[in-house]
């Protein structure tokens, strides 16, 4: 099907508006996609504030090359979907992952803060914690020290306080 120029002209500006609003991209292969494929993967995508899109090789081609986004030449020969991840990276890389284990998508690479990142690449940023866990970590550390310093700082006084204790029971008892 053919495109006039200013449905391409508008296709180049979504893609650009996709890529701007998300903190990193991945691109998928595809190969005998069917639809019930496309809407497994598709809501895998929603469930962690993503979508998956597919685009024009050569238009995507022209927005990475506005934004100076680096890739390979031969890269773009094959059928490719993009993931956006329009919130947290490790999470969409993890549904990028999952979706890649059927025989239908492949991982082909990403780019996070305009990084260009290899299919391994992918798969180790899929492999990290969430933002949530991610904070969940911190906070225990950041806990952990503050009930330490506060057992410390408490130390000293409650050891006084069972001194003058012991004091006023043996006056008491005497």
């Amino acid at each position: 099907m053919a495109f006039t120029r200013k449905e391409k002209e508008a296709m180049v500006e979504q893609y650009k508006s996709w890529i701007d609003s998300s903190k990193a991209f991945f691109v998928l292969s595809y190969q005998n996609m069917g639809m019930a494929a496309v809407d497994d993967a598709r809501e895998k995508m929603r469930e962690v504030n993503a979508e998956l899109h597919v685009v024009k090789n050569r238009l995507f081609r022209l927005v990475l090359d506005e934004m100076g986004m680096d890739y390979d030449e031969d890269f773009w020969e094959e059928n490719n979907m993009v993931g956006f991840a329009f919130s947290d990276a490790p999470s969409v890389a993890k549904a990028i992952t999952e979706i890649s284990k059927s025989t239908v998508f492949d991982i082909r690479l990403g780019y996070m803060d305009q990084k260009l990142l290899t299919a391994e690449n992918v798969k180790v940023l899929a492999d990290l914690p969430t933002q949530p866990v991610m904070r969940g970590i911190l906070l225990g550390t950041i806990m952990a020290s503050a009930s330490k310093l506060v057992r410390t700082l408490a130390e000293p006084a409650r050891s006084m306080a069972a001194v003058v204790k012991a004091f006023s029971e043996e006056g008491q008892a005497a």
